[in-house]
């Protein structure tokens, strides 16, 4: 019986966000799997996440000031995954956003993609890309407009590559069916539910967390607040938006800056705040999740992957429009309501989303779809 061989393609690893926590868990789950990606320049106290395995990267990686710049060579790196050569593996898994579902394989192996989205600059978010980095006009807009729809018709041509799709959530696997026009499993990203012990002693304070990026809509929360004073928020978090965050808060009594915070202290926070407020569109969402997991619940935009990791009524409740008025009514109807909320069944249902049950299901389903292609091989994972 042969050892199964498994290679696992990955953009590019730089630092530990979320694709990168997915890809730890499906490590662990095959750590005998080799790695590759168009660049590799994680700082060595990272390295743990891949077992400290080399990484296969590449042309892209020796190119003049790749470490810092690497997303300037974007326009290459469909010839760039093209390059790696994984002919000897018999399972390959892309773990992919932009690029990396691009990899060649042949008709006898299985490639697997698990999809956080199809690339959002070239498809949903075409046109808020261009106009947010002024590129939406002049011969510079013009020309990136040109590389755009040349990356859509490069990336509309490796969809025959993949055998299976995977999507991290019910949103992202419309977003497949409707530009792919490919079915998708759904199977959520790992949460570590079990760092986020349940609390069930709740303080007089709403909690938001976030880093301080225009879509996380940070600024229409902390608004919202300044508009009733009888409430108080504490805001953990730090980034480019900084400053024009903290502008909305002069003067409010009632909200605090904490900065950014260690995990210790966010989880501190996150188990006694009262709710956690939360008004981004997200494919998936992790920090609802682990929110709900320390039995707090959720007051969040009813929108893509909240949707579907918060129970209106139960473990928290929605609004419906990313503004301050909507916040404001939201933190109404809690008030009116808070007494439903039970964290012993918050913290149950953010179970649902914990790292052993991520772990199980990647294995089944690689494991259910590898019988077509062992063709009389016996194979061991």
């Amino acid at each position: 019986m042969q050892k199964l061989k498994i290679a696992i393609i990955h953009e590019w690893f730089v630092d530990h966000s979320g694709s990168e926590k997915v890809l730890e868990h499906i490590l662990n789950v095959f750590p005998h799997a080799d790695l590759f990606s168009v660049v590799e320049f994680l700082p060595n106290e990272l390295k743990y996440f891949i077992q400290n395995k080399p990484v296969k990267t590449t042309f892209i990686q020796k190119l003049p000031f790749a470490k810092k710049r690497y997303r300037n060579y974007l326009p290459l790196m469909p010839l760039a995954i093209e390059q790696l050569n994984v002919s000897a593996y018999d399972v390959v898994i892309s773990n992919s956003h932009a690029v990396s579902k691009g990899v060649i394989t042949n008709s006898n192996q299985l490639h697997i993609c698990y999809c956080h989205s199809p690339m959002r600059y070239a498809w949903d978010l075409y046109h808020q890309y261009l106009k947010e980095s002024g590129l939406d006009k002049g011969v510079k807009g013009f020309l990136a407009k040109l590389f755009l729809h040349y990356l859509r018709q490069w990336d509309l041509s490796t969809i025959h590559r993949i055998d299976h799709f995977i999507a991290n959530s019910n949103y992202i696997a419309a977003r497949i069916n409707k530009v792919y026009k490919r079915k998708a499993k759904v199977i959520y990203p790992p949460v570590h539910v079990e760092k986020f012990e349940l609390h069930t002693a709740k303080e007089d304070f709403f909690l938001t967390a976030s880093r301080f990026v225009p879509y996380k809509k940070i600024d229409v929360i902390v608004e919202a607040f300044s508009r009733i004073p009888e409430e108080r928020l504490v805001v953990i978090g730090d980034g480019p938006d900084n400053k024009k965050i903290r502008e909305k808060a002069s003067g409010c009594a009632n909200i605090t800056f904490l900065g950014f915070q260690d995990q210790k202290t966010l989880i501190s926070h996150m188990q006694r705040a009262k709710a956690f407020v939360f008004a981004a569109d997200e494919d998936f969402g992790i920090i609802p999740v682990e929110a709900q997991a320390c039995g707090t619940p959720v007051i969040a935009f009813g929108k893509g992957g909240s949707l579907e990791t918060v129970k209106d009524g139960v473990t928290g409740l929605f609004f419906y429009q990313q503004s301050t008025n909507a916040i404001i009514e939201a933190l109404k109807k809690f008030k009116e309501d808070h007494h439903q909320f039970d964290p012993l069944l918050i913290r149950e249902h953010a179970e649902s989303f914990s790292v052993l049950r991520f772990q199980q299901e990647i294995k089944d389903f690689i494991i259910s779809k590898l019988a077509d292609y062992q063709q009389n091989e016996a194979y061991h994972i």
